[in-house]
């Protein structure tokens, strides 16, 4: 077999963090917006955003909760209720000082100092504090409970370190907030948005999870229990794409969210918060992206099918036109997953070989080129994202009949989203590895491995001093603990830690 001549310049296995520049760049998802740590997202990258979000939000709706709009800007007297919360977000807030700017004298603007706030206002980093006045106004009596919302919003945290998707200073995301009457009820639901993450990372994003508890140091700041799905991208790392927190009454006292219970007592409720963000387009490139760009799973990809009719320069071939608008026609009016096949008829002017490439960087899952030979025999040529290459390193089109292409259209599709999830599952129970030491993690991470994955080992869960000795360790060899799985198999051994008996498994890994 002839060597491969890919459509990115560099390889993953060589720079994978530029290989993933370079999929966003070229695949035109996004680019730089002139403000630091700030993204422009372009038509395709919003497109996969845009489709996260309705299929997300159906599911969101099925389990009773309602969407809501909060303010972008939040009161600092707020914060100043929930110390701990406060402490864990306040290297990261924007803060407004002023309204209104004057001229400086010297064709510059300023700050107009007698437009002081009264009292600062924090561009939203997330909304616990903000919802929780709301809540303790819309909260009476437990006939309000439980009180299940949601809002699409952006948020503002200032990242030092910034990536597009994955760690940017502001970003698109969705935030879950409830109340309930107990404890038993809040942890349903907690549990509930953790395992809707799960089911929709491996089911529509085609990405591999293990969803578990964050070990106590990882909790969102002030709650009482952190969970999360996991993730495991290419290069071995692991990224936190998901997470749902029990909060406890905390909040809840700190905001005044109080109900009168059946016997006439005033109690507190238990709230809790989940939310997820674009950091799962960063997750989906980087678990299904190859050397030739991006690949798209179906369920989440704005153009399933894209036709391409090979025209000729400066002449618009009417009857090659008519054919493929019959074909994509044809496609529109299936259905595939639930969901009417989308596809995209590409007219526009540039040679068939320049517009095959991009769409290949960009992902589509099925691609079909035709010709006027093609819509004079009733043919096409169709290209799957999945399996780009054949024995002889070449595009691996397949000719088919029109009709038999519409007939298998919708099981090529199909086949696709379950390909990418099981190529990446196999990828990544292939690089979790048991140890049974700390000297073997320490082993593992050591060893010339460009991507090595995780080591999964028993921990007896450890508090206080002990648990930052592990914090320690850990961070001296660039890792950190991801989370404990649900419904994991029973622990045998001792803690790697502490020698004391295991009493659950976690996961170790770099992480992103």
């Amino acid at each position: 077999m002839s060597a491969i001549r890919h459509a990115l310049s560099t390889k993953r296995e060589d720079d994978f963090a530029q290989w993933y520049q370079e999929v966003i760049s070229e695949a035109e998802m996004a680019e730089e917006s002139g403000v630091r740590g700030c993204m422009v997202i372009k038509p395709w990258g919003y497109g996969i955003w845009e489709r996260i979000q309705r299929l997300m939000d159906d599911m969101i709706k099925a389990a009773g909760v309602q969407n809501c709009y909060f303010p972008l800007f939040i009161p600092l007297s707020y914060f100043a209720k929930e110390a701990e919360h406060v402490e864990g977000f306040a290297k990261e807030m924007a803060v407004v000082t002023h309204h209104r700017l004057v001229a400086d004298g010297k064709g510059g603007l300023v700050p107009d100092p007698e437009a002081k706030l009264e009292e600062p206002l924090i561009v939203r980093p997330t909304s616990e504090t903000v919802i929780g006045a709301a809540m303790a106004r819309w909260v009476q009596s437990w006939r309000d409970l439980p009180l299940l919302t949601n809002q699409w919003a952006n948020v503002v945290r200032w990242e030092m370190r910034t990536r597009m998707f994955l760690r940017t200073s502001e970003f698109l995301w969705q935030e879950g907030h409830t109340a309930h009457a107990d404890r038993d009820d809040a942890m349903v639901e907690t549990l509930r948005a953790l395992e809707m993450y799960r089911a929709f990372a491996e089911g529509p994003l085609a990405m591999p999870v293990i969803a578990g508890e964050k070990p106590e140091n990882e909790r969102f700041p002030g709650a009482v229990a952190t969970y999360s799905i996991e993730a495991m991208m290419q290069d071995g790392k692991a990224l936190q794409a998901g997470t749902s927190h029990y909060l406890g009454t905390g909040f809840a006292k700190a905001a005044g969210i109080q109900y009168q219970d059946r016997e006439g007592t005033q109690q507190y409720a238990h709230t809790t918060s989940w939310g997820t963000s674009t950091r799962m387009i960063g997750g989906l490139i980087m678990t299904h992206g190859d050397d030739d760009g991006l690949r798209v799973p179906p369920m989440v990809a704005p153009h399933q099918i894209v036709i391409l009719p090979m025209l000729r320069e400066n002449d618009e071939d009417e009857a090659l036109l008519a054919y493929c608008e019959e074909l994509r026609c044809a496609l529109a009016s299936q259905s595939v997953l639930g969901e009417p096949v989308r596809v995209l008829l590409d007219k526009r002017p540039g040679k068939a070989t320049q517009k095959r490439w991009a769409w290949v960087k960009k992902g589509a899952p099925l691609i079909l080129e035709i010709g006027g030979r093609d819509a004079a025999g009733g043919q096409v040529s169709m290209l799957r994202r999945d399996r780009l290459w054949n024995d002889k390193a070449k595009a691996n089109f397949i000719g088919l009949a029109k009709d038999d292409f519409v007939a298998r259209a919708a099981s090529e599709i199909e086949d696709i989203q379950l390909s990418l999830y099981a190529e990446a599952r196999a990828k990544r129970d292939a690089n979790i590895t048991r140890v049974s030491s700390f000297d073997e993690v320490a082993a593992f991470f050591s060893e010339e491995k460009r991507y090595p994955g995780w080591v999964e080992v028993e921990w007896a869960r450890p508090t206080g001093e002990e648990l930052e000795d592990v914090i320690k360790r850990l961070k001296e060899l660039k890792l950190t603990m991801r989370n404990t799985p649900l419904n994991a198999e029973p622990v045998t051994g001792n803690c790697i830690f502490t020698g004391r008996p295991a009493v659950e498994r976690i996961y170790v890994a770099r992480a992103y």
